[in-house]
This record gives C-alpha cells, sequence and structure tokens, in this order.
C-alpha cells in the first residue's frame, strides 16, 4: 500500500465497487479494502443466487400447471443438487464483473485485510497503516436473528447460509413475510418443499400497499404455501431430527429446517468508529447526510451500513454519489423516495414513490388513485394470467406520487413509473408514448389511457371540444 489516497473505501459490496470504479475513472489515487471476497451480499448471497433459484423454481412450476395450456402436466423431478449447481454457475458468471483484477483494471488498488480507523484520516488494515483525503464505509449488513428463546440452537437458516443446503428440506418454516421471505419461500415451495411462511404483521410485504400483500398471499396459497399472518414464534426447540415452533396463541409446527427472514443489522462493529469521528444511531446504522457524508466530513457511508432501503441498485447509487461527492464537490443528494424497488415473486411487485397512504398523510385527501387490474391487459389474458394491477397514487394536477406494479415483468414495467416520479411528471403524459403491443407495459400505458380520457370528460372541456366541433361544423 502506498501511504496516501484520494479515496479509501471500506467493503467490497456493490457500494464500495461502484464508488472504486467511479473514483478510477476520474483518475483519483482509490484504495478498496475487503476481508473476504469482492462482490458482496448481490453477488454470493443476495440477488444472483436468490433470482437463479427462483428460476429454477419457475420452470418447475410451469412444469406443474402446463395443462391449462394445452400441454401435458407432470409433477417435476427436482434434482436439488442440480439446481444448486446452476445457482453456482450464476455466480460463477457474474463474478468476473466484481472481481479484484476488474477493480484493478478500473484503476483501483485491491488489498485484501480487515481495516480499522485510528482517526479522523487514518485507517490500519492489519496493523499497516494507511493516510486518506477521503474515506467511504461500505460494509454492508448481515443477517439478524429475533430474540426467539431457543432459535440460535436450532441451526436456523439465513440468507446467507441457505446456499449451503445439499438437500431440499422436506418441512421449511420461513420466519419473515417481507420481500425475501416470500421470494425464497415461494421458490422452496415450488421445487417441492412443504412451505410455512409466518410473518408477525397482519400481512405480507407489511411496507407494500395492502392490495400487494393480499395478491401475495393468494399466489403463495396456490403454489401450496401455509402463510401465516399475525403470528410470532415464542419458542424454538430440537423435537424429533427437527425443529419444533411454538406459535403463540397457534398450537406448535414441527419441520425440518427454519430460514429466518426477519431483518438484518448494519456491519459496523470493530471499525474504529469513534476514532474517526463517525456516529452511529439507536440501530447501529452509520449516521449520514443526504450527500451521505458522516459527521467527519472527511467521510462517507453507503449502502446498508446506512440503514437505507437494502437494495443493490440503492447501495450503486450511494457509491457513485459517494465517490463523486468526495472527488469533485459534494453537490450531489441521494432522496430515497424516488428508489423503486421489486419483490421478484410471481407474481412480481414493484414500487416506487409514496403509497396511497404515505400520500394521503404528506397531501391531506386530495390525493387520487388510478387502478387498472390486468384482467382488461390483452397481455395478461393470452398468457392467463391476469390477477394483477397498476395502482398510482396522483396528486390534484394528475402528477404521480407514487405508484405499484403487481404482475409478471413489473420489475420491468415501474421503470417508466419512477421516470414520472422523480420528474414530477403526470400519469397522462405517457399517452403521447407509443407502447408495443400486446405488451405487459400495457397495464402501465392503459392507465395513462383512462387518466387521460377521464381529463377530457370534465365539464370545462367538454365545453372546450363541444364548442370546437360546432365551429368545424360550420365550416
Amino acid at each position: 500500500m502506498t501511504r496516501g489516497y484520494d479515496l479509501a473505501i471500506v467493503g467490497g459490496g456493490t457500494a464500495g465497487i461502484i464508488a472504486a470504479k467511479t473514483a478510477g475513472s476520474l483518475g483519483a489515487r482509490v484504495v478498496l479494502v475487503e476481508r473476504g471476497r469482492t462482490g458482496g451480499d448481490c453477488l454470493w448471497t443476495g440477488c444472483v443466487p436468490s433470482k437463479s433459484l427462483i428460476a429454477s423454481a419457475r420452470v418447475a412450476r410451469t412444469v406443474r400447471t402446463a395443462g391449462r395450456f394445452g400441454v401435458a402436466a407432470a409433477e417435476p423431478q427436482v434434482d436439488f443438487a442440480a439446481v444448486m449447481a446452476y445457482v453456482r454457475r450464476a455466480i460463477e458468471r457474474i463474478q468476473p464483473v466484481d472481481s479484484p483484477a476488474a477493480l484493478s483494471e478500473a484503476g483501483a488498488e485491491v488489498v485484501h485485510g480487515t481495516a480499522v480507523f485510528t482517526g479522523p484520516d487514518e485507517l490500519e488494515v492489519d496493523g499497516r497503516p494507511l493516510r486518506f483525503r477521503h474515506a467511504l464505509i461500505a460494509t454492508g449488513s448481515t443477517p439478524a436473528l429475533p430474540p426467539v428463546p431457543g432459535l440460535a440452537e436450532v441451526a436456523p437458516l439465513t440468507s446467507d447460509t441457505v446456499w449451503d443446503l445439499t438437500e431440499l428440506p422436506g418441512r421449511l418454516a420461513v420466519l419473515g413475510g417481507g420481500p425475501i421471505g416470500c421470494e425464497l419461500g415461494q421458490a422452496f415451495a415450488r421445487l417441492g418443499a412443504e412451505v410455512t411462511v409466518i410473518e408477525a404483521a397482519g400481512r405480507l410485504l407489511p411496507r407494500e400497499e395492502p392490495p400487494a400483500g393480499v395478491a401475495l398471499s393468494a399466489a403463495l396459497t396456490a403454489d401450496g404455501v401455509r402463510v401465516l399472518t399475525s403470528t410470532t414464534v415464542t419458542t424454538a426447540a430440537r423435537h424429533r431430527g427437527g425443529v419444533r415452533l411454538d406459535l403463540a396463541g397457534a398450537g406448535v409446527l414441527d419441520v425440518d429446517r427454519v430460514l429466518v427472514a426477519t431483518g438484518r443489522r448494519p456491519r459496523t462493529a470493530g471499525l474504529g468508529l469513534d476514532a474517526a469521528g463517525v456516529r452511529l444511531d439507536e440501530r447501529g446504522c452509520v449516521v449520514v447526510d443526504t450527500k451521505l457524508r458522516t459527521g467527519n466530513h472527511r467521510i462517507y457511508a453507503g449502502g446498508d451500513v446506512t440503514g437505507a432501503p437494502a437494495f443493490t441498485h440503492v447501495a450503486g447509487m450511494h457509491g457513485s454519489i459517494a465517490a463523486t461527492n468526495a472527488l469533485l464537490a459534494p453537490v450531489r443528494r441521494i432522496d430515497h423516495d424516488r428508489i423503486p424497488w421489486v419483490t421478484f415473486t410471481d407474481p412480481e411487485i414493484a414500487h416506487v414513490g409514496l403509497t396511497e397512504d404515505q400520500a394521503r398523510r404528506r397531501h391531506g385527501d386530495a390525493v387520487r388513485v388510478r387502478l387498472l387490474r390486468y384482467e382488461h391487459v390483452d397481455r395478461a389474458i393470452v398468457e392467463d394470467d391476469t390477477d394483477g394491477f397498476t395502482h398510482v397514487v396522483l396528486d390534484t394536477k394528475g402528477r404521480v406520487l407514487g405508484a405499484t406494479v403487481v404482475a409478471p415483468r413489473a420489475g420491468e414495467m415501474i421503470a417508466e413509473l419512477t421516470g414520472l416520479v422523480a420528474r414530477r411528471g403526470r400519469l397522462r403524459d405517457l399517452t403521447s408514448v407509443v407502447h408495443p403491443y400486446p405488451a405487459w407495459s400495457d397495464g402501465v400505458w392503459n392507465a395513462a389511457v383512462a387518466e387521460s380520457g377521464d381529463a377530457l370528460h370534465t365539464p370545462v372541456m367538454r365545453r372546450v371540444t363541444g364548442a370546437l366541433l360546432r365551429l368545424r361544423r360550420a365550416r
């Protein structure tokens, strides 16, 4: 290591990698310190493996339900070892992009070791000193176990360790009905496991619009998942070679394995943040401003460690903003209200901006909702998948405050609505953009057409259009 860097990055996940590549492209002297593997949770235990597993599970479900399309259906013969081998191959294909070699080629020095801050402008890597003009903390987060007596003693799986499975669990309990729990629960059910999803809140996906949680609960149930909401686990214990869970007011549940998906905690222990003048909040997250600066303006933080929404694209944007603010000028800001996210279940559930409840609390009862159900979307009809909907929250001027799409390919469709949220655009503006037919995006476009049609049928517009027609007839 050289002793002085323009930017020192601690953590080689998405935020750190994007920051390193950004800094390298600017010609900065940048070093990235990683104690394990570069690539972070997204590559090794998050997005890449989970979406690969979901893809395999989707194929199994297609085989099982092919009869509705006039193709002979059958119970799929799932080779779980082969499924996990497919997951590993996907990781191996993507890994080179996040490798130390790729970072070095982009202009960043990569150092393996454990970083500890020793002052406001210095740190040590395994005892070796390193000075910096600016630094970025990008150490991510790790799954957290809920305080259930006995749970830690029953070898619970998490989103980090589930990829070590070599055999499909016969009976699987999933604690947590958020995105991770629902994605993995549905996938394991489609692969042949007997799955129970347990959620303490009154519905699945508590952060989403209520109808989205209802739709997903129906979809999981159709896949054979037992969904228990408003349910908590009080104790866990070994029982007859498996695990017995005591459910508050709901008896007991015997399973082979337990998968915990109830939350994450930031990785900040042992970083020496006190010496660096970096403050943590009550959750242990690094406190940052909208420019991602910590209390020590030499040091930035990005990604999960800040308590921001734990999504790869959020971490990537954080990395880009932090690097350019540190190296050039602190002018870029992050607005989490305009960041989309997707739960990659079937159907996919995509969201951006404010929910209806959030919008009413901020803007009052003048908020409107435009709802279009997919039973009226031709692509949904021809694919026999009409249970979805587009739900758009609008202000008094028809500008999009937030949106939720529940449908296949919702993750792609939300991008168009994200653009409107970011630009404070009106939903009916989409009617001037030609969309291909028949496509799943018709759900969004048809909602815009309906919005535009209503605008043309107001009393004022009816008088205007009537006057224009009479004038044309008079000629």
